[in-house]
């Protein structure tokens, strides 16, 4: 049987490191509006550059979804496709996911399953290595899907953002606040409700509380050592922190860093990150 996992740029990964037999890894990816300029968040993404750019732009800056017809033609090629999308509270690409897939049965056959991650980021990158491990293991189509879908409901995600200027252009945060942020080093920490929507969990000065914070908020959803990635936008100084804070409780707990897409460093912003970890 053949396979294709198909990410959009939710997903950090641009390949998949020890990809499974006869499977082939796609994402596809949304675009970043800033300004005049528009950036597509594929592998040949500057993403330095697009990040210089978008705080040198004082208007409001937006991402845009895939298209339908994007999804329609990255299902060709497969026998079996699962797809995980970005949060479909935030973007509207699993909404294109779904039409696509609609568009391509119309004129082809293949078992096509569509995951909405409620999530982003790191989260949607444990789900994603976890779907080419199931593949590899040879199980069927409906097999990987329901095993899939178990794990997704022990997989969970935490953000922590040192900057919010992105939001405060967008309008989704009062420009004072913003300011407090800046002015007294505060790190907002939050986290993907089961509904998909990013929620503010605890407020920490400095990046030491912050790496405190976040792994406080680990430990209430019961995390009991296993798989994290850490996905940074240039923050492998909280990285290793918070896998040494992590490694004193659980020495033999597999944490993995990776540098965010041009997507989650758009949201994420300059030394963010943006960690999915197993609770149990």
């Amino acid at each position: 049987m053949s396979w294709k996992i198909i990410a959009d740029s939710g997903c950090d990964f641009i390949n998949i490191p020890q990809l499974a037999p006869e499977t082939t890894f796609e994402r596809v990816p949304l675009t970043l509006q800033v300004g005049e300029k528009t950036f597509v968040d594929d592998e040949k993404l500057d993403i330095d550059n697009m990040m210089a750019t978008m705080y040198a732009e004082k208007q409001a800056t937006r991402s845009a979804c895939p298209s339908p017809q994007a999804y329609e033609q990255a299902y060709h090629g497969a026998e079996n496709i699962i797809v995980i999308t970005i949060t479909g509270s935030l973007s509207g690409s699993h909404n294109s996911a779904e039409l696509g897939k609609t568009l391509f049965l119309e004129h082809n056959q293949a078992n096509i399953h569509i995951i909405d991650s409620l999530s982003a980021s790191g989260e949607i990158d444990l789900i994603v290595l976890e779907i080419n491990r199931l593949i590899s293991l040879g199980l069927s189509f409906n097999e990987v899907v329901e095993h899939i879908t178990a794990y997704q409901q022990k997989t969970k995600l935490l953000f922590v953002l040192a900057k919010v200027d992105n939001l405060i252009k967008n309008g989704r945060l009062n420009k004072f606040i913003g300011t407090i942020v800046g002015l007294l080093n505060i790190r907002m920490v939050g986290t993907a409700s089961s509904e998909g929507k990013l929620e503010l969990l605890q407020k920490a000065r400095g990046e030491k509380k912050a790496i405190l914070a976040t792994y406080d908020e680990m430990k209430k959803a019961n995390y009991q050592g296993g798989k994290v990635i850490i996905a940074h936008c240039n923050n492998l100084s909280a990285c290793q922190q918070l896998k040494t804070l992590i490694q004193q409780d659980f020495p033999k707990a597999e944490i993995t860093f990776i540098k965010t897409s041009g997507l989650c460093s758009f949201y994420g912003e300059n030394e963010g990150i943006l960690l999915g970890y197993e609770t149990h």
